[in-house]
């Protein structure tokens, strides 16, 4: 079976969909819709049988969830001014008893509310001697897919092929590096959704023998004065829930929590729920 994943296109009479079909995830996400919310919920539906996909995500409006709830779909989590500063509401639908079950969510809320006791956000920090900072350009997409492969097991998209990566930069995504004795070491980036003006911070990633010298809290807030740059000043994150370093570092940087996505995708080494970080840009 294919395992690549795709986005469609549906335009019926009364309503349009933009879906994103995650075999390998066992997933569809519905990114945008427009006209009759029940017929493109209805549509939403027979696709996720179609596929036979264990869990249907829609990034909904306030004003269209009511349809949701009536529709057995459940909030998990929100982004302030998504969609050109109206909040998306994050609904999912399970289709098996195994995808609803997880074992560790009453472990990761202690975390959250761990991280919440740390220290307010910081100072952008310096990086330590050696290091240096860049953005990645297409030359780099081999040795950013190596980092990957090193770094992560299981990805939830295939970062660990370079013709992926070079593929994500010709469609915008921006991608910060830090090098070390000419090898990259560090990296994030910025997935950009230039109609509805906000951006995915993620595939943060560093080798770890260099974890300890802060360097993705300096890319981070690279990636930020970038977007900013841009016009850009929704930001979100999805951090692995299990992952407190990566929480922490959200935190740290000014982000709020906003919620958890159960069971999301399969990443690092197995099927986990991923926490959604939101800061607006344009405070900073």
């Amino acid at each position: 079976m294919n395992q690549t994943a795709s986005t469609i296109y549906i335009k019926e009479a009364n309503f349009y969909l933009e879906v994103y079909l995650d075999p390998f995830n066992k997933r569809i996400r519905i990114d945008d819709y427009r006209g009759n919310t029940n017929l493109a919920l209805e549509k939403a539906e027979e696709l996720a049988r179609e596929h036979q996909s264990e869990k249907l995500i829609m990034k909904a409006r306030i004003e269209d969830t009511f349809s949701l709830y009536e529709r057995g779909l459940q909030p998990e989590a929100v982004v302030d001014r998504y969609f050109l500063g109206s909040d998306a509401h994050f609904f999912s639908k399970f289709y098996t008893l195994e995808r609803k079950k997880n074992e560790h969510w009453i472990t990761e809320d202690h975390m959250i509310q761990s991280i919440y006791q740390l220290d307010p956000p910081i100072d952008k920090p310096s990086p330590s001697k050696g290091y240096e900072l860049k953005k990645a350009t297409v030359n780099c997409a081999e040795e950013l897919a190596d980092l990957y492969r090193q770094v992560f097991q299981i990805y939830p998209t295939p970062l660990h092929d370079p013709e992926y990566v070079k593929k994500t930069m010709e469609e915008g995504t921006i991608y910060y590096v830090f090098f070390y004795q000419g090898k990259i070491v560090s990296a994030a980036s910025a997935e950009v959704n230039s109609f509805y003006k906000n951006a995915e911070l993620t595939d943060c990633a560093t080798l770890k023998e260099h974890r300890k010298y802060g360097l993705m809290k300096i890319i981070l807030i690279e990636l930020e004065e970038e977007l900013k740059r841009k016009g850009v000043y929704c930001s979100y994150s999805i951090a692995r829930s299990l992952s407190f370093g990566m929480n922490a570092v959200l935190f740290q940087l000014g982000y709020k929590y906003r919620g958890r996505l159960m069971n999301n995708c399969y990443i690092y080494d197995k099927l986990e729920n991923m926490n959604m970080w939101v800061k607006n840009l344009a405070n900073c």
